[in-house]
């Protein structure tokens, strides 16, 4: 499966055409966030994107009233709003967690967290979706000290998803890291396609 990750859009027309270029590499895309800016435009970015003819998953980003967008993205049959939720494709199971950006620590994601890994089965493959990063990692870096979540790099040392999608930290756009053996990407605004 190939999966066409991308976040913070920001409203931004160029960004979502070098998205729609790559798209057709894609089985599925996958929005970690920030599609809009303040809710401005989300309903064009959506309406553009529903050009790459594939199903995508989004959440929200800190620039997103959560409720707003999930009002939006009922309006349109491709997206799968997962915040706090999760969708199954074949063997992987997407988790999805949206809106909080500097937050140490986010009692709500564990509270959701630890409801969702009651569901897992022993052989499931999680594939983590939030836009904040985890804490203590290369995607929080940002100007010499860590401003990540320490509650989703607690998930992931316990739960190991094979893959974890986030953004919100413009300058760590395009970076990735394996972490507990979980694969960490910030694909930014232009995407980035992976593999599973």
């Amino acid at each position: 499966m190939k999966i066409l990750a991308f976040t913070d859009l920001h409203g931004d027309k160029e960004a979502v055409q070098a998205i729609l270029k790559k798209s057709a590499e894609a089985d599925i895309l996958i929005c970690a966030g920030d599609i809009s800016d303040w809710g401005e435009h989300d309903k064009i970015m959506l309406k553009e994107l529903e050009k790459a003819g594939k199903p995508m998953l989004l959440i929200p980003g800190n620039h997103e009233i959560k409720e707003e967008l999930r009002i939006t993205a009922e309006e349109f049959e491709y997206v799968i709003y997962i915040h706090k939720g999760s969708y199954q494709l074949g063997e992987y199971i997407f988790f999805g967690y949206g809106n909080p950006g500097f937050s140490m620590q986010e009692k709500e994601f564990e509270k959701v967290a630890k409801q969702f890994k009651k569901t897992l089965k022993k052989n499931d493959k999680v594939v983590l979706i939030t836009h904040g990063p985890p804490y203590g990692t290369h995607l929080d870096h940002l100007h010499g000290r860590h401003v990540g979540c320490k509650s989703i790099t607690d998930f992931i040392k316990d739960t190991k998803p094979v893959l974890s999608i986030s953004g919100h930290i413009h300058e760590t756009f395009g970076v990735k890291q394996v972490f507990e053996k979980t694969l960490l990407v910030n694909p930014g605004p232009e995407g980035r396609i992976l593999k599973l």
